[in-house]
C-alpha cells in the first residue's frame, strides 16, 4: 500500500485515528467533501449525527472506489461538523464504526475536525473530504 500509519511516540495515542500517515505513491486523489446525500441527493439520517457521519465515510469509499482506491489509501480526512461540541464524540465515533463495519475496514488515517456554524444546507450535520495516494 502506498500509505503507512503511525502513531508517533511522544504523541496522544487517538483510537479513532493516527496522528501521521506516509504516503508512497504516485498519484494523489482529492475527494471533494461527502454530505449524508444518497444516490439520488436525498438527505440520510435527518438530525442524526451518527447516522450522516456513516453516510459521508460511504460515500467517501464509493468515490474511492471509482479511482481503483479504498480507505487503505486516505493519507488524510477532513471533517466539518456543525455547532461541534466534545459530548457530540460518541455519535460520530458510533457512526465511524458503522461505516468501519459495513465497509469491512479499520478507518485510522489522520483527520481534522473542525466545527462550523452550518453546511450548504440546514439538514447537514457533517461534511468529509479525503485526499488519497495511489500507485
Amino acid at each position: 500500500m502506498p500509505i503507512t500509519l503511525a502513531n508517533p511516540e511522544g504523541l496522544a495515542k487517538i483510537d479513532l485515528y493516527r496522528q501521521v500517515s506516509v504516503a508512497t505513491g504516485s498519484k494523489l486523489v482529492f475527494i471533494a467533501g461527502q454530505v449524508a446525500w444518497d444516490a439520488d441527493g436525498v438527505t440520510v439520517g435527518v438530525g442524526d449525527l451518527a447516522a450522516q457521519v456513516e453516510q459521508c465515510y460511504l460515500n467517501i469509499a464509493t468515490a474511492l472506489a471509482e479511482v481503483g482506491a479504498s480507505f487503505e489509501h486516505v493519507a488524510k480526512l477532513t471533517v466539518y461538523l456543525v455547532g461541534w461540541s466534545p459530548d457530540k464524540m460518541p455519535l460520530f465515533v458510533e457512526g465511524v464504526a458503522r461505516a468501519a463495519a459495513k465497509l469491512g475496514v479499520t478507518l485510522v488515517p489522520p483527520l481534522t475536525g473542525i466545527g462550523v456554524a452550518a453546511l450548504a444546507e440546514p439538514d447537514l450535520l457533517v461534511e468529509v473530504e479525503a485526499t488519497a495516494v495511489i500507485d
